[in-house]
């Protein structure tokens, strides 16, 4: 279990990532590709990048990424960090820009229990070649197994930074991680992560917490090894179904999307759309348009299945979000 100590000034820093984190998305993505996992929203992405991995030129220049983020334990806290909570380039400065010290410190923790390449001695010794190696391998990988399918990626996380927002609204701080539940429970000052894989204690000493929703985070939330380095808590988002291209590939069939889209012509539908724009509950949408829960939950259904909506189930109420394609088509 990992017990983490919040004081009064740590509950008053403790926020939500303001989006999908790239550069967690990758690394984690990367611990999806390589294990065997047998998650069924994430099968066809797994053959898709595995397939294309093996046709790419490059391929071979991820070996020493691939060394780096073994499926199961430990993997290096420089691959994930904090400055990429303002977005992928400023996450591949800071690797590039990783001390030695802490290179060295990762990659020795690392080795106790994987084999290493013979380019991770370089990458030990911060060869700027190697840095800029590794950077360029993320970047690599980044645009064949996660930028095709970051819309969905963006709006699974978005839905569920509304649901802490809401969360936060309600009940405050502690509202927010009690949200948490069931991976997660608060109680007294302390957040437990109940199936974390050691047991550790991580005390924030006025730091604060920075949470970051994730599509590729196993069941398991995940914390950086090093309890120096800032606060970091990586947990799963629902996943409101599996990963499709950006380009609509691997979806139910050609003609289901144009389908769905002509179901949703009318007024009232629009307007179902437009409650939701800042997320919206089924009872909050039938309220605002003065109509029965019965017809907004078919409303909200015809808008989810043509990919404008998520939902996601909070105890006795269904929260309504826009994914990006709802967006796109609320704001032309």
């Amino acid at each position: 279990m990992l017990k983490i100590y919040f004081s009064g000034e740590d509950i008053l820093r403790t926020r939500v990532a303001p989006a999908a984190d790239p550069v967690w998305e990758s690394v984690l993505s990367l611990h999806a590709l390589l294990g065997r996992s047998s998650d069924p929203l994430t099968a066809a992405w797994r053959r898709t990048v595995a397939r294309e991995l093996r046709q790419d030129a490059a391929s071979e220049q991820l070996r020493l990424l691939f060394a780096l983020s073994p499926p199961r334990g430990y993997f290096p806290d420089f691959l994930t960090p904090y400055a990429s909570v303002d977005g992928f380039e400023a996450g591949l400065d800071a690797v590039r820009s990783t001390p030695i010290e802490l290179l060295n410190r990762d990659l020795s923790v690392l080795a106790t229990e994987n084999s290493l390449p013979s380019s991770a001695a370089a990458l030990a010794r911060g060869e700027v070649a190697a840095l800029h190696h590794l950077a360029e391998s993320m970047e690599r990988y980044r645009s064949l197994a996660i930028s095709p399918y970051w819309s969905r990626i963006q709006a699974a996380v978005a839905a569920d930074r509304t649901r802490r927002a809401r969360a936060l609204l309600d009940g405050g701080v502690e509202g927010l991680l009690t949200s948490l539940r069931p991976a997660m429970r608060w109680e007294s000052g302390v957040l437990e992560v109940r199936d974390y894989p050691q047991s550790r204690e991580l005390h924030l000493d006025g730091r604060g917490l920075l949470l970051v929703p994730s599509y590729f985070c196993a069941s398991t939330p995940v914390a950086l090894f090093d309890p120096a380095l800032p606060p970091v808590l990586v947990y799963p988002v629902d996943r409101l179904g599996g990963l499709a291209p950006a380009d609509g590939s691997g979806s139910a069939g050609p003609g289901a999307g144009r389908e769905s889209l002509a179901a949703l012509l009318g007024r009232t539908r629009a307007a179902v759309l437009q409650a939701s724009d800042d997320g919206c509950t089924t009872g909050e949408v039938a309220r605002r348009l003065n109509i029965s829960p019965a017809a907004a939950s078919q409303h909200a259904t015809v808008l989810r299945n043509a990919g404008l909506l998520v939902s996601q189930r909070d105890r006795n109420t269904v929260l309504h979000t826009l994914t990006p394609l709802g967006r796109a088509m609320l704001d032309a």
